[in-house]
């Protein structure tokens, strides 16, 4: 484990410290798009957050190849050169697009590509754990055409959720975690070598993650751009890949002494793996929806719009930052939801908690519904907004221009001179009507 927090902590360090750098690069190359209808963020943001995150990952790989615990990863297995290959490739794709602005297909073109090139070099999946029949050994043809759809599915559902400050790095970075205790757990705890290399790729997407979001939170000083959503997601494609599609369950014979039975043991643990999409599956269902919205209302597929999940979010009146939490919420219970269910998949307390949770979570999507307002003695405990606004007039001399304005955080009205305070006060409603109308005060 101490050599896993090493390279997490080397690959977060060298990510932090080259996004300042690539941030004024950025700007000097102007890679600065000018605001768009979809977008949230008020000012044109620098992007090609990718590039240093492209480097984080060669830091990463780097120091874990010098690891006497890890060393064996890149000895024993081509998959960590084969995921720098592809994550190469797509990178440069990604730096293109955040400059220039290439054609939706043509990326499309340039990740498929990329996860052929992993296939060719051993990433790809080999066979398959089903329920009922034991371990499904996959053709050639079979395991590249799935290795291709995880890898292009999994690259756009990432893509597709970056549109928050902070929202698809801290989402991966969630899966990441998740998915490393997955592979963390078969490694050491089952003793199976071949997840390895899926453990470390875990750990490196972590640290990618983590070491940008300082620098992506709300106000965002720098957008990871395609560059970096489509990076993440080869590199949590491919941790998913290897560990589903690499790991022959009939290690587990020595354990439950079949490999039918050793299947059915191991389901609990292999369900997530089989389907690494259920980690990412907000962002996943956000895809289909959008997939689906744009094509029924005759548009592309690949045509942008301010119909994914966190545009409601904020429509419905969510604050930005508050439907980027919310957001982390669901992907976490979800995720840490399956790692527990794996774990024990007797316990009726998991089901019960995740229930309950689940129930929480639909408290804070309805949060805008109702304006909650602390207690008097709580309200330095608490945020500005869940205060009791405290209503005053002011004199006219300090008022502004228009007489129908008035500050939001404290309600301010504008009294003309030799207007009673109680007066103003009792037509507050009415200029609020009025203000919300358009109509002059």
């Amino acid at each position: 484990m101490r050599d896993y927090l090493l390279t997490l902590c080397v690959t977060a360090a060298v990510t932090y410290l080259l996004t300042g750098p690539v941030r004024k690069f950025a700007i000097a190359a102007g890679a600065m798009p000018e605001i768009r209808a979809r977008d949230v963020h008020r000012e044109p943001t620098p992007r090609l957050g990718g590039i240093a995150m492209f480097f984080g990952l060669c830091a990463g790989l780097l120091v874990a190849d010098h690891l006497t615990n890890l060393n064996s990863v890149f000895e024993l297995s081509n998959e960590p050169r084969a995921l720098l290959s592809g994550a190469a490739l797509i990178w440069l794709i990604g730096v293109l697009d955040d400059k220039f602005e290439i054609d939706a297909l043509i990326k499309l073109g340039g990740q498929m590509i990329a996860a052929g090139v992993m296939v060719m070099q051993g990433l790809t999946i080999l066979w398959l754990p089903i329920p009922g029949i034991g371990t499904v050994a996959l053709t050639q043809w079979q395991g590249t055409l799935l290795t291709v759809a995880l890898v292009v599915i999994t690259i756009n559902a990432v893509n597709f959720v970056d549109g928050l400050d902070g929202l698809a790095a801290g989402m991966v970075c969630i899966a990441a975690a998740a998915f490393f205790l997955y592979a963390y757990r078969i490694w050491y705890g089952f003793t199976i070598e071949a997840a390895a290399p899926a453990t470390l790729f875990a750990v490196i997407l972590m640290g990618m993650c983590l070491g940008f979001l300082p620098h992506n939170m709300h106000p965002a000083r720098i957008f990871m751009g395609d560059s970096g959503s489509m990076l993440i997601g080869l590199v949590l494609a491919a941790s998913a890949i290897s560990i589903t599609g690499q790991v022959d369950p009939d290690a587990l014979k020595i354990f439950e002494g079949s490999t039918r039975e050793a299947t059915h043991a191991a389901l609990p643990v292999f369900i997530p793996l089989l389907l690494p999409l259920t980690i990412i599956a907000i962002p996943m269902a956000d895809l289909v929806l959008a997939i689906v919205r744009r094509t029924w209302n005759g548009q592309s597929p690949f045509a942008a719009d301010r119909g994914h999940l966190h545009h409601r979010l904020l429509e419905i009146g969510h604050s930005h930052s508050r439907a980027v939490l919310i957001m982390y919420f669901w992907s976490a219970l979800i995720a840490f939801g399956t790692l527990a269910y794996s774990v024990h998949s007797a316990s009726m307390w998991i089901v019960l908690v995740i229930v309950a949770l689940s129930a929480i979570g639909l408290v804070l999507l309805l949060l805008p519904r109702f304006t909650p307002r602390a207690p008097r003695w709580a309200e330095a405990f608490v945020p500005p907004r869940y205060r009791r606004r405290a209503v005053r007039p002011v004199a006219a001399d300090t008022a502004p221009r228009d007489p129908g304005a008035y500050e939001e955080e404290d309600e301010r009205v504008a009294v003309p001179a030799g207007v009673n305070g109680a007066t103003a006060l009792s037509a507050l409603p009415e200029l609020h009507d009025r203000r919300k109308a358009g109509t002059p005060g």
